[in-house]
This record gives C-alpha cells, structure tokens and sequence, in this order.
C-alpha cells in the first residue's frame, strides 16, 4: 500500500480535515501514521483548545483513513479503545 498519499487522497479526509491536519504539521499519510488518530486528534485540540471536535468527524475519521474504511467501518470496539485514549 503505497503511504505518502496526499491527505486527500485518503478515504474521510476531505479539504476541511486536511487543511485542520496542514495546520498542525500533518500534511501526507505518511505523516498521518506517525502521529496516529490520537495524535493527531490531540494536535487539533491543542490548536483549537475551546472547540467540540466531534469524534466521528476527526478521530474516527483519520482511524478509518489509515485502514482505508469509512469511519463508521471501524468497528466499537476500537471505537471505545481510540475514545479512552483522548480523554
């Protein structure tokens, strides 16, 4: 699978979620899989500490794009263990 994909490029990642992760350092799939969902998710709270980030719209979203599914694709599961870990 190639990783150096524009965010774009990748499934749930539209123009507003890549230009949130571009400003926070995040700009290739590459870079995605570095910081994770979660960090990445962090990143975006730490800029934008008085917004509701709505999970579905951001850490799901970048979950599902690293395993190339649509956000709700994910599973519970993994759904629950990602939440745990931004709280």
């Amino acid at each position: 699978m190639q990783q150096n994909r524009r965010l774009t490029d990748l499934k749930n990642i539209g123009m507003k979620i890549a230009a949130r992760l571009n400003e926070v350092g995040i700009f290739s799939e590459a870079e995605l899989r570095i910081a994770g969902a979660v960090g990445a998710h962090r990143k975006i709270k730490q800029r934008y500490p008085d917004e509701a980030l709505p999970v579905c719209y951001y850490l799901y979203s970048f979950e599902g794009a690293l395993r190339d599914k649509h956000w709700d694709a994910i599973g519970e599961k993994r759904k629950l263990a990602l939440k745990a870990q931004i709280r």
